[in-house]
Order: structure tokens, then C-alpha cells, then sequence
């Protein structure tokens, strides 16, 4: 089987309805956004996640598959994809809310950085941030399946929390952001 198909070279591309759009349709840029917080998730784990962190990025990753497609998928469509629900929601507030139990409180905002792994983990919540925005702008005009865009506000929380705990399971400490300093 080849990688390139050459239906691409006017510019549009497939949708999973059969529908053929711009590459610069809102839908693609939404899709691409997560495609990229995948890749970049990736790398994350790459530079060396802890073992208990890699395990949830890899998880995490599958998900960020089934969110790639239901974007990509208009949701009053009639194909039968996995969408993004209320399970996928609960799974991410659920491993905050484990994080967050073994962490120190948080006092101050912090710097991004620490580990490799979490200096990356911070970059994929800025891009997480941006895959949102992406979303946001194509339910401003299509149908967007709800719980999708209430996973991607989730997001940017989990990967910030769990930039934390890669740090705080590599014995990193946190760097404090002072005001003026």
C-alpha cells in the first residue's frame, strides 16, 4: 500500500462521511490541532516520562485518537465513529484528582520547566489550549459534538497537572514565578 494517494494535491482532503473539504477547513485545522498535541505528547514520553506518567500519556494518546476522528466527523453525521463522552471526561478528571492527591498544593504559579519530559508536558498543555480554540471556532459554525470540546477544556488542567507529577516523581522541585523578580 502506498502512503501518498495524490487526492490531496488540490488542495482538499477527505472527511470519514466521504465529504472532501479545503485543507483550510475549520474541521481539519481542529483535527490537525489534536493530531499535533498527539505527536507532541509523544515526544513527552520519549524524553523519558517517568514510568507511571508514560503509562497515562499512552493512554491519553488512544483517547486523543477517538477525539482526532470526532472532530474530523461532523456530529449530526450519520458515520459510525467512537465519539468523545461522558467516560472520557470522567477518566481525565479522575487521574487529576489522583495527581493532585499526591502532590504538593499548589502556592504560586509556576514556571514551566523541571525534567525533559516535563518541560514538554507544559508545551502540550499550551497546544492543547490551542487544539480547544481550534474546536471552539468550528462549533461557532458546525455541529461539534459536545463532550468532545468538554474533553479539550479538560485537557490543558490534566497535562499541567501532569507536567507536576513528572516532576514530583523525578524529585524535581518546582521553580515559583515572582512577580517582578
Amino acid at each position: 500500500m502506498k502512503i501518498y494517494t495524490r487526492t490531496g494535491d488540490d488542495g482538499t482532503t477527505g472527511l470519514f462521511s466521504g465529504e472532501r473539504v479545503s485543507k483550510t477547513h475549520l474541521r481539519v485545522e481542529a483535527y490537525g490541532a489534536v493530531d499535533e498535541l498527539n505527536s507532541a505528547l509523544g515526544l513527552a514520553r520519549a524524553l523519558g516520562a517517568q514510568a507511571r506518567v508514560a503509562t497515562v500519556i499512552i493512554a491519553v494518546q488512544k483517547t486523543l485518537f477517538t477525539l482526532g476522528s470526532d472532530l474530523a466527523t461532523r456530529a449530526t453525521g450519520k458515520a459510525a465513529i467512537p465519539r468523545i463522552g461522558a467516560d472520557e471526561i470522567a477518566h481525565l478528571e479522575d487521574e487529576i484528582d489522583r495527581m493532585t492527591a499526591e502532590l504538593p498544593p499548589l502556592r504560586t504559579f509556576i514556571l514551566p520547566g523541571g525534567t525533559p519530559a516535563a518541560a514538554q508536558l507544559q508545551l502540550v498543555r499550551a497546544i492543547a489550549r490551542r487544539a480547544e480554540r481550534a474546536a471552539l471556532r468550528l462549533a461557532a459554525v458546525e455541529a461539534v459534538n459536545a463532550e468532545a470540546l468538554v474533553y479539550m477544556n479538560r485537557l490543558s488542567d490534566f497535562f499541567f497537572t501532569l507536567a507536576r507529577f513528572e516532576n514530583f516523581l523525578a524529585g524535581r522541585a518546582e521553580e515559583a514565578w515572582i512577580s517582578g523578580a
